[in-house]
């Protein structure tokens, strides 16, 4: 009883460490993530590849309605995980910070300046009192100096760079096969097929093309494109993963 007094001396200011070093409230949005549905980011040769995961909780819902990826710029691209207001506020901030870089500098914003000025916002939010964390990851997928790179937002304001990766529902089970199956060689088309064999993996190989969501930022053209309900239903036909239709899922994204 006194240990879990002691939790709760501490756990409800976000700006107090508790005697052992930790921040109650970014591990609680850490926990935020994990409730929404799967996230993929595959680093590819011919460029990035974003895919996720994003089954409706009733036929009622308008399928358009459920956005997870979201163009920042030509050549940037975001996939969220975790609570859905929290990550349209960072992909507002990282749309402004790409346009304010392209007036103040002309030119486009580096991915991985983006991403510290994202992680540097999200920062600010364990350390001011009177507010809390951000409940979401970001995948923040493009292209650098003709270079695909690949990042992920934390909700402490840690940024990581990956090959792959995978953020909420799920994510050992997928981070595992990715671990298994990517090759740097892999092309575009290499990459979809991973990414959308990953999200396979945690649903009995059964996926739908209004269920998926996958984007890509080619590397020659540096053009950030979104593939069609058409365009995904031919991959799960030649990969075998087409399914009947959605699950019920969690109302988070």
């Amino acid at each position: 009883m006194q240990g879990q007094a002691q939790q709760q001396a501490y756990d409800r200011g976000i700006t107090i460490f508790s005697p052992d070093g930790r921040l109650y409230q970014v591990e609680y949005a850490r926990e935020a993530v994990k409730r929404g549905t799967a996230s993929i980011g595959i680093r590819t040769e011919g460029g990035v590849v974003l895919a996720v995961d994003k089954r409706i909780r009733s036929e009622l819902m308008e399928r358009t309605s459920v956005e997870k990826i979201h163009k920042a710029d030509d050549h940037i691209g975001i996939a969220s995980a975790g609570h859905v207001a929290d990550a349209r506020q960072l992909i507002d901030f990282a749309r402004q910070q790409t346009q304010v870089n392209r007036l103040r500098y002309g030119e486009p914003i580096g991915v991985e300046t983006l991403t510290k000025e994202v992680t540097d916002h999200i920062q600010q939010y364990t350390q001011v009192g009177g507010a809390r964390p951000f409940g979401v990851a970001l995948i923040i997928g493009g292209i650098e100096d003709g270079e695909p790179r690949l990042y992920e937002t934390d909700p402490s304001g840690t940024p990581y760079e990956w090959k792959a990766l995978a953020v909420g529902a799920d994510r050992g089970e997928i981070q595992e096969y990715l671990e298994d199956n990517y090759s740097e060689a892999m092309d575009l088309d290499g990459g979809i097929e991973l990414a959308l064999r990953a999200l396979g993996s945690v649903n009995d190989d059964e996926l739908s093309p209004e269920g998926v969501g996958i984007a890509t930022i080619d590397a020659e053209s540096e053009q950030f494109m979104e593939l069609t309900n058409d365009e995904t239903e031919e991959y799960l036909s030649e990969l075998e993963l087409l399914g009947g239709g959605d699950d019920e899922t969690e109302p988070e994204e």
